[in-house]
């Protein structure tokens, strides 16, 4: 793990601090909507996913608190090295959570009309697709406050886990729509909420690449496995 090392300047540390506490507290708060969003689709209940939704106003004011203090910090500091990585990676980091909080807010929004008609019991795969992206939005904020690289390098790896996952529902689903036609309306919804479940995925690995340019100053240049082949054209319902 690295660790910061301190300013002559103390406020200068503590302003840094601040926007970091303000990046964790924005993540905690997205990982709070979605599972709130799973929680509505289970319960089938209009006026909560309503209030998710609406919730998602929160996230944005605090990407809009977060870009002002680093237009502060850029322009009384000027800070330089180290100090600027950690500076547009908060940038990045709260662009990466607050499209996180939007795709929360869409689940909640589909399970709403998704309420109106017969349960399907393939639904139940979304709340393992959540937890799993859930883990790794919360893996990877721990990883940001700790300056741990290879925390983060960990949930990158840890993507492909959830594209699997990911590839297991959306063949479900159209095995579903190919049973029985009335299943369509339900699954397309299902088959939107399962893929914003995974873009998070794919916001927490941009986050975790953050981290590590923000410690080591270079890229993470890997190559990372992919196991959503759901848009190959070599992929079949089996």
């Amino acid at each position: 793990m690295n660790t910061p090392h301190q300013h002559i300047i103390k406020s200068y540390d503590d302003e840094l601090k601040r926007l970091t506490g303000e990046i964790v507290k924005m993540g905690e708060l997205a990982v709070k909507q979605l599972e709130a969003a799973i929680e509505v689709v289970e319960r089938r209940d209009e006026r909560a996913a309503q209030r998710v939704v609406d919730n998602d106003e929160a996230i944005d004011a605090l990407e809009h608190d977060i870009s002002q203090d680093v237009v502060r910090l850029l322009a009384l500091r000027a800070p330089i090295a180290g100090d600027l990585r950690n500076v547009f990676a908060a940038l990045r980091i709260a662009a990466d959570i607050e499209r996180i909080g939007d795709y929360a807010a869409n689940v909640a929004k589909r399970s709403i009309p998704l309420s109106r008609v017969a349960p399907i019991s393939a639904a139940g795969g979304l709340a393992n697709l959540a937890e799993l992206a859930a883990e790794q939005l919360q893996n990877v904020l721990k990883a940001y406050h700790d300056q741990d690289a290879e925390a983060a390098y960990e949930v990158w790896k840890s993507d492909a886990e959830l594209d699997e996952a990911y590839t297991v529902v959306f063949r479900a689903l159209l095995t579903y729509m190919m049973e029985d036609p009335r299943n369509i309306t339900p699954c397309t919804h299902l088959l939107f909420m399962a893929k914003n479940i995974e873009r998070i995925g794919d916001h927490a690995t941009n986050i975790a690449e953050n981290v590590w340019f923000v410690v080591h100053g270079e890229p993470l240049v890997a190559p990372r496995t992919k196991r959503d082949d759901t848009a190959s054209p070599d992929f079949t319902v089996k």
